[in-house]
Formats: C-alpha cells, structure tokens, sequence
C-alpha cells in the first residue's frame, strides 16, 4: 500500500496502546495556552525548540518534568485529556492503559484527590462521547527511590477511582535499579492491582530479569536491551511475557538503537515474544500510533498480516477481562477482512 492508503486503512482497524503517559500527548497548542496562564507571556518559538531539543534519556526526563511544571492547577488536565482524546481517535485506538506520574504535581501542592476527581470525570467523557476506553496507571516512579514508590502506591489505594487498574514504574532507570522496588510490586500485586515496569530501556538485560523476577511485572515497558540475552528472549517469548515496544522512543534516546531498521523488535516478533507497538510520548519524539505501524513495515519490513499480529497482540497484552480482549479480536478481524 501506498501511504495514504495504508494510514486510512489503519486507522480504522481497532488497535490498543499499552505504553503511553498521559502529560506527553498534550499538544503544543495546549503547552502554549499553560505558559501563557502560568506566566503571563508568549511561549515563543525558539522557547519551543529549546524544549524539545534534549538528545538523550535524562534530557527528556527534564524535558517532560518542565512541561509537568507549566501545570498550575487541577483543570490544567482536561487539556490534557482533550489532547489524549484526539490522539486516540485520529490513530484509530479503541482502548488505552497509560501512565500518570503524580510526584511533580504532589510536590507543587497539588491535591491528589482532586486530580483522580478530575481523571475520573475526564476518562468517562472520552467514553461518552467516543466510545474509548481510558484505563491508568499510576507511576510510582523510580526516580524518587522507593520510599517515594510506596507513598504514591499508599496513596493510590486511599484514594481509589474509576478506571484506575495499577503501577507502572517509570523514571531514570540507571538512578532507580528495579531490584530495589520489589517490595511495593509486592504490595500492589496483592492488593489485586495490575503492575508494569519500565526496564532494558536506558539498563542492560539484567534490569529486565529483575522487573520479572523480582518485581513480578505483568508487562515490561521498552525492553530492547533483552536482544542481548538469548536466554531472557526464549524466557519471555516461552512466557509470552508482553513486551511494550516504543520504537521511535528509543531510537530518540540513542541508548542502544540509532536507527529503526536496527530496532529489535523485528528480533523479538521473529523469535515468538508477545510483541506490542506504542508510542510512549508521541510529542516528545515526534511519532503516533499510526506512524509506528508505518515504520514497522517500510524500516523492519513487517507484512500486512504481520502487523495485524501486532495489532491482536494489543488486546492479549491489555489488562481487558477475556472476554472483551476476545471481542476486541473479532473486531480486528471483521475490520480487517472488511477490505477484502
């Protein structure tokens, strides 16, 4: 297919994203109008550049905490969920499990249950109005080290909301090992809550063991530094371990990929891994959904019917119960064959 074709096609198959934060979708437009009301003037051009011209992983971590700092109060993120809204149906996502992380906005004095008020409010007018389902996850965040995690996990289990499922564990992996945080997975897991780990990201092959060993995490976000073990590839794809793949994110973070036709994602798709495609912080690097199914198959040489894998994939790594991922799989199915 040419592109036009292929991006039209693919929007209107059902798809799931499953490794998204909520404060990186936001448009620029919306980045704007929060500079204006926190400081009063124009958020210029340059300002923009300067913003986003980070080259590494911690410089996109201070990158997101300064747009997280333009927040000046709890309504700041129905612009957020607009934007989340948009980005979901232009890309053709039925269904959403992203990442909030409250300890920035914790810090500035915000409420945290006045923000779930809001999340809540906020997730079922997405639902009303598109028919999407919006689930979160809240980051308990490695950055902050693990007293932090179990204060934000503490916190979310007092203030409990629709449409809350889980902990992700996000932030700059070299300071925050995932070894350390096996005690609050312990605990979110059972408390019954779903439990995620960002590792092999910006960490070599042995954070990823320790996200499953012993944290125990349901998905593993990111997880390119696996291609460099045989043994944890055959161990995940024999568990069918889900992988929450960002290609283009980690091409932007040069860690261990410089380009997509070198990403190991064809690597682990080949090799049997329960493989998904994501965009992680589709403003920060410039790619949506639709981009990275276009990329998989121009730059990792990925079929039609490879891709639709990929896409069934999203719902049988998705925390849906199973009979709605094997709904979400007919509707895969049904809009796909519509174009035959």
């Amino acid at each position: 297919m040419e592109k036009a074709e292929f991006y039209s096609f693919y929007k209107r198959i059902p798809k799931a994203e499953l490794h998204i934060h909520i404060e990186a979708v936001i448009s620029k437009d919306s980045i704007r109008t929060l500079y204006l009301k926190k400081n009063g003037t124009a958020f210029s051009d340059a300002e923009m550049e300067k913003l986003f011209s980070y080259s590494d992983l911690n410089g996109f971590i201070a990158a997101f905490l300064q747009v997280q700092d333009l927040f000046t109060e709890v309504s700041d993120f129905d612009l957020v969920f607009e934007d989340l809204k948009n980005y979901l149906l232009r890309n053709g996502i039925v269904h959403c499990e992203a990442f909030f992380a409250p300890s920035a906005f914790i810090k500035k004095g915000f409420s945290y249950r006045e923000m779930t008020e809001n999340f809540a409010k906020n997730i079922r007018k997405i639902k009303e109005e598109t028919g999407i389902t919006v689930w979160l996850l809240g980051d308990v965040s490695r950055t902050f080290g693990l007293e932090n995690a179990e204060n934000n996990f503490k916190m979310f289990t007092e203030n409990p909301f629709d449409g809350f499922i889980g902990i992700g564990l996000g932030g700059a992996e070299s300071k925050g090992p995932s070894k350390d945080f096996g005690p609050v997975f312990e605990q979110a897991l059972s408390a019954g809550y779903h439990a995620v780990a960002h590792a092999g990201e910006d960490e070599g092959p042995e954070s990823i063991w320790d996200a499953i060993k012993i944290c125990h995490a349901q998905r593993i976000g990111h997880g390119i530094s696996a291609v460099q073990d045989e043994k944890l590839m055959d161990f995940c794809a024999e568990n069918q371990i889900p992988f929450e793949v960002a290609p283009t994110s980690n091409v932007f973070t040069k860690k261990y990929v410089k380009s997509l036709s070198e990403h190991p994602f064809r690597a682990f798709f080949d090799r049997g891994m329960l493989v998904t495609l994501n965009t992680d912080d589709p403003l920060f690097f410039g790619a949506e959904l639709l981009d990275e199914y276009w990329n998989a198959c121009t730059q990792m040489n990925f079929t039609d019917e490879e891709l639709k894998q990929v896409i069934l994939n999203s719902f049988k790594a998705s925390f849906l119960s199973e009979s709605e991922k094997s709904a979400a799989c007919s509707a895969v199915e049904e809009a796909w064959n519509a174009r035959k």
